[in-house]
């Protein structure tokens, strides 16, 4: 069990191995409420939940696709099982890019069906940036990127209780696979 993690739900989680059985969408969204963005750096919390979730508002307020609003919901889940690791860092550390990717390849695969198209992965990725470009600019007043992205939505930056974060993760979850195994049949 060296490689293993226990999860809040106490799963034993193996994460050289992971498997779909060991994923539980509570334990992605309990630890990625308690996580903070940026290693802690912002002068207030704000969780890698609240991230995720304002992700996934921009992708609905976009009007994408349901399946695109959940994998924005969950595209760091495999944080909840890792540990948040920021950009410039990650990107050096070959061997935890693997097991990131591992990880989210399972969590997408359980919750969606299958992986992100490349479209979808793009669409992902933009509002990805396009939100981290905001926090950025909100907390720390600096611009990452030469061209300011768009946001459709509404960002909030407020600290708010881990707890109140991490039931809003699960209500949006809970409301986007109802819509998911609708549209399945």
């Amino acid at each position: 069990m060296k490689d293993c993690i226990t999860t809040y739900t106490k799963i034993k989680f193996d994460t050289m191995n992971p498997v779909a059985a060991n994923v539980a969408i509570e334990d992605i969204a309990h630890a990625l409420s308690m996580i903070p963005r940026a290693n802690g750096h912002f002068p207030e919390f704000f969780s890698v939940a609240q991230h995720c979730i304002q992700c996934c508002d921009e992708a609905l307020e976009r009007n994408y696709s349901p399946r695109v609003a959940m994998a924005c919901l969950l595209h760091d889940a495999s944080e909840a099982y890792l540990s948040d690791v920021t950009r410039p860092v990650k990107k050096n550390m070959t061997m935890y890019l693997q097991i990131e990717e591992q990880v989210q390849n399972i969590v997408y695969e359980k919750y969606l069906g299958s992986l992100p198209t490349e479209k979808e992965e793009e669409l992902i990725h933009n509002i990805d940036d396009g939100c981290l470009y905001y926090e950025f600019k909100f907390f720390m007043g600096e611009c990452l990127f030469p061209i300011e992205p768009v946001l459709i939505s509404t960002p909030e930056y407020e600290t708010r209780p881990f707890k109140e974060v991490e039931k809003e993760f699960l209500i949006l979850f809970d409301k986007l696979q109802k819509i998911l195994e609708s549209e399945k049949g």
